[in-house]
């Protein structure tokens, strides 16, 4: 029987393919974009409560937005809102936590998870990551998969061994976001799932793996032992952050590591990562189009038309667009232009912070 799992939640993107509706000072995961009442975070916390306890629950964030963690998680003990000095990749926002977590619990298991995720069939996932956790308590390094149902160039994809009856798979590629072509190679072949981007692990087997496959990053943090839970420990952590750089989990260490496990999820999940990806959730007319608007809309297919209500909008001859106005921000492009947006809102900044 596994112990109370800690739980990690990383929560510090802001969210630029969700732009304009996710701005740099109040980005998606503290949105309520499924229209539930609940931001994205408090729904992914929400989720992870029947694995753990309030004190054994961690946020990964930038620092500028602690205080919306706090509004958001009233019940989160403040210690454990971890606040990055400057943007990273996974692999450091991971190596915070487990570092922390090593202070005061070195036998612990750990459950990462991004905030802004969407999983339907709670139980079915609860089983799935009870057998993550049973099997990371032998040293593996586990990933969730989901099975395809399109082939997909915006997700990473796991290629593992199928064992007949086995409840987790060795994993034997790792393919980051591949284009159209293997990504439908991917999904006729059969073996190949999406990363979820969830991992679970023993503690001491993914510092392991740091100290291993990225001696530079571990090496930053394991001088850390001092300074956890201390006031001074914001001030060894801009020193740290400054000593690494942009390294995802993936690529760092899940890429490189022979003791890595899959377990396949049965449950209806979603990342919300993108315009494209929330309408893929959504209910489309018989045009295929979503319309959260007061619209009009002629000869248009395939379109996401999000706007309040307080407009008219109407739309003729368009097929694959994206309309949005959100605050001072209108935004009309392609709803798959998803690689298109790092360079939107780095040319909008230059027309006034205000707009981003």
């Amino acid at each position: 029987m596994v112990e109370t799992p800690f739980v990690v939640i990383m929560a510090g993107g802001i969210g630029s393919r969700f732009w304009p509706y996710s701005r740099d000072s109040y980005p998606k995961q503290f949105l309520d974009i499924l229209g539930t009442g609940r931001s994205m975070l408090q729904m992914t916390y929400e989720r992870f409560v029947p694995f753990t306890n309030p004190d054994r629950m961690m946020v990964v964030t930038n620092s500028k937005y602690k205080s919306l963690v706090m509004e958001q998680l009233p019940d989160l003990l403040e210690e454990n809102i971890l606040c990055e000095p400057s943007k990273r990749d996974t692999a450091t926002c991971i190596a915070y936590a487990s570092y922390k977590i090593r202070k005061k619990y070195p036998e612990a298991h750990v459950i990462v998870t991004p905030s802004d995720h969407m999983i339907l069939n709670e139980i079915s996932f609860q089983a799935k990551m009870q057998i993550a956790l049973e099997t990371a308590s032998d040293a593996n390094l586990v990933t969730i998969g989901i099975k395809p149902n399109r082939p997909d160039t915006g997700y990473g994809y796991i290629q593992y061994i199928d064992e007949p009856g086995a409840k987790a798979y060795k994993v034997k590629t790792f393919t980051e976001k591949p284009n159209a072509e293997l990504a439908e190679t991917f999904l006729q072949s059969g073996d190949f799932v999406w990363n979820s981007g969830i991992f679970v692990w023993k503690n001491e087997s993914i510092i392991h793996a740091f100290e291993k496959y990225i001696p530079e990053l571990a090496e930053a943090f394991e001088d850390g032992e001092a300074f956890w839970y201390s006031p001074k420990e914001q001030e060894f952590i801009l020193k740290a952050y400054s000593l690494v750089k942009n390294l995802s989990i993936d690529y760092g260490v899940m890429e490189k590591s022979d003791a890595v496990f899959v377990v396949l999820g049965d449950f209806t999940w979603a990342d919300l990562g993108s315009w494209k990806g929330l309408y893929e959730l959504q209910q489309r007319d018989q045009n295929n189009n979503v319309v959260e608007a007061n619209a009009l809309l002629y000869d248009t297919r395939n379109t996401f038309v999000k706007v309040n209500s307080g407009k008219l909008v109407v739309v003729h001859g368009l097929d694959n667009y994206l309309i949005n106005e959100s605050d001072n921000v209108l935004l009309i492009c392609k709803l798959d232009a998803e690689n298109r947006f790092r360079e939107f809102v780095g040319d909008a900044k230059s027309k006034g912070d205000g707009f981003i």
